[in-house]
């Protein structure tokens, strides 16, 4: 016996709900380990990258864009969707280019973590890039985004300030503050 079987939801049924471009989403009954039963409402995502680019000269780069959900700009570290059986790392090098411009001599896997495991299976994997070398931003046709490169103290009086709240950019701004007191020694 699994020793965490005493927790197990067994799925009784699942009714699908939507089947989008970027999410589905379904409702599953599911019967709970005390034997009485509890609907659960589930999103499905391909995955995703974030890249917390560092250039040579302490700077962070990230982008600022608008987001319909909060009906506000924020400033967040480059991401996008994982293409169906792409590579979490192929996809940080595409999505780095696109947003920013930028080529990264190196790309280190930071983390990967679930965004919200309560209702979703969205995985994210976050990369370091370093070695920066400057390029032209191709964003998607649908992405209007404005990069800036930020120094540890701007990014965290955009923090600050609300700017930056996103989950990925502020564990990569605590993941990049760590790595600077760090080498610090």
């Amino acid at each position: 016996m699994n020793k965490h079987e005493h927790l197990y939801e067994k799925t009784i049924s699942s009714q699908p709900i939507y089947d989008g471009r970027i999410i589905k989403v379904k409702v599953d009954e599911v019967q709970l380990p005390n034997g009485k039963t509890a609907k659960r409402e589930i999103v499905n995502h391909q995955g995703a990258v974030a890249v917390l680019p560092l250039t040579d000269d302490g700077k962070m780069v990230a982008v600022r864009q608008f987001r319909k959900p909060l009906e506000q700009t924020i400033v967040e570290i480059p991401a996008g969707k994982l293409e169906p059986g792409e590579e979490p790392l192929n996809c940080a090098i595409r999505e780095l280019e696109e947003e920013t411009g930028y080529r990264a001599e190196k790309m280190e896997l930071l983390s990967s973590f679930y965004t919200s495991p309560g209702f979703a299976d969205e995985l994210l994997h976050v990369y370091i890039a370093t070695g920066l070398t400057k390029g032209e931003s191709r964003p998607d046709e649908d992405e209007f985004v404005d990069a800036l490169e930020l120094s540890l103290e701007e990014a965290h009086e955009l923090h600050r300030t609300g700017e930056i709240r996103d989950a990925k950019t502020v564990v990569a701004l605590f993941a990049w503050e760590n790595r600077v007191l760090r080498s610090r020694g």
